[in-house]
């Protein structure tokens, strides 16, 4: 996703959410089918969710998306624990056999559905970074899919008006990161616009409101909680 100047919206492409969520899936699966299970159990940064329930959740959602099965209420926390709970009693590798499906299958649907369901891969992906956390493995929200949920995050944070920042990502960034990128909406009472510099996956951790120990970054003219993009309520209107 390009941006053409800091007052218009970013220009979508419809295959990123796609492209991000194949490329997800050939790095993640392969990972979770040679874990022991009982890491599975194991605490994630989403609070009352173990790995396995992160992936039931992310499971979930993209056989939604796949099946339009996308009624008044889906993704609201309610909805979302009613998924897990489903998917309770399934052996582990149907479960890991429905996400790999999923994850095949959603980015067709996602590129025709005009943006509104964007933010359904930008946070299967963030999800996958939370398994990798959980389990202490290094780069958990980084890796080859960084500079699309880069892209995905420009549409996003647009769609759902956060405030406007210049994200200058320094350190090896994404390709056609190494300007600064306008990021979100300028406020109506033209506020000052705010202004990130560090790396791509901890400007992903501060949208995603996931822990921010041990990374290094300068935030100024909005507050860290401001930037909270999953916090907001859940639409499907665009």
């Amino acid at each position: 996703m390009t941006t053409t100047s800091a007052a218009t919206a970013p220009v979508r492409d419809p295959e990123l959410p796609g492209l991000l969520l194949r490329t997800e899936r050939d790095v993640l699966l392969p990972l979770l089918r040679a874990t022991p299970e009982s890491a599975f159990g194991l605490r994630t940064a989403c609070p009352g969710w173990t790995v396995r329930d992160v992936l039931a959740h992310c499971a979930a959602a993209l056989t939604r998306v796949v099946e339009d099965r996308l009624e008044e209420g889906v993704f609201s926390p309610e909805s979302n624990e009613r998924d897990i709970a489903e998917r309770a009693g399934l052996p582990l590798p149907a479960l890991l056999d429905e996400l790999e499906r999923g994850m095949t299958g959603a980015g067709p649907v996602i590129a025709v559905a005009g943006g509104k369901l964007d933010g359904v891969a930008l946070g299967e992906w963030v999800h996958a970074g939370d398994v990798r956390e959980a389990w202490g493995l290094d780069g958990a929200y980084a890796g080859s899919g960084l500079g699309y949920a880069l892209g995905l995050l420009e549409g996003v944070a647009y769609r759902k008006e956060m405030p406007q920042i210049v994200a200058h990502v320094a350190g090896e960034e994404p390709a056609g990161w190494g300007e600064p990128r306008p990021l979100g909406v300028r406020s109506p009472e033209d506020r000052p616009v705010g202004r990130y510099r560090g790396d791509g996956s901890t400007l992903i951790r501060l949208y995603a409101n996931r822990p921010l120990v041990g990374t290094r970054y300068e935030l100024h003219g909005v507050r860290e909680g401001d930037l909270h993009l999953f916090d907001r309520p859940p639409t499907l209107d665009g």
